[in-house]
């Protein structure tokens, strides 16, 4: 099975939990001990924090910018790219970005957010991906369970947990049942 990339959403901007950073870094630095691919819509707050955990775990980081080239990513976005080991411009903004960035993963993980944060939960939860919701981070993943439960369509593929090195184990427990069930039945077509 090939290495599995696990995407980290959340805010960019500080309307987390006072401990949500922290606790973002220890998101990454578990996944990279699980030599597991981080992937990142490469911005500041809890992207930059896992990104920075991720390496400090000795792990590889992807980053999907919105901007077109480097240049756009520092001056116009004002991103950082300090933890990021490979990036991918996609030219298409934040909302085009969003999209390209979920599908580039096999998982997601969310840390607080907002309505950015929420777009990329909505892509993931349609696109039937494994989801882990840290729990008590702030923001919008503070409410994701009341509005799974108001929106009538289950919980999906969605677990919560307050400890980051929990969530994670959760998580890609999910992702490698996952990719095991869509190998399965890609073999089974494959025999049809």
């Amino acid at each position: 099975m090939d290495t599995l990339k696990i995407g980290v959403s959340g805010s960019a901007v500080d309307n987390c939990t006072t401990d949500a950073a922290k606790r973002s870094e220890e998101v990454g630095y578990w996944l990279a001990k699980k030599d597991v691919v981080v992937v990142t819509g490469d911005t500041t707050g809890m992207p930059y924090e896992a990104a920075k955990g991720a390496k400090r775990g000795g792990g590889f980081t992807v980053g999907i910018s919105p901007a077109a080239t480097y240049r756009e990513h520092v001056k116009k976005y004002r991103l950082p790219h300090k933890y990021t080991d490979f990036v991918m411009y996609t030219g298409f903004g934040y909302s085009g970005r969003n999209l390209l960035f979920i599908r580039s993963c096999d998982a997601v993980m969310f840390i607080c957010g907002r309505i950015g944060t929420l777009n990329e939960f909505t892509i993931a939860f349609e696109d039937k991906k494994p989801i882990g919701i840290l729990t008590n981070s702030g923001g919008i993943s503070n409410d994701i369970d009341h509005l799974l439960e108001i929106s009538k369509r289950g919980m999906g593929k969605v677990v919560f947990d307050d400890d980051p090195k929990k969530l994670v184990e959760k998580v890609i427990a999910l992702a490698k049942e996952d990719k095991k069930t869509a190998s399965e039945k890609a073999r089974a077509n494959d025999k049809g």
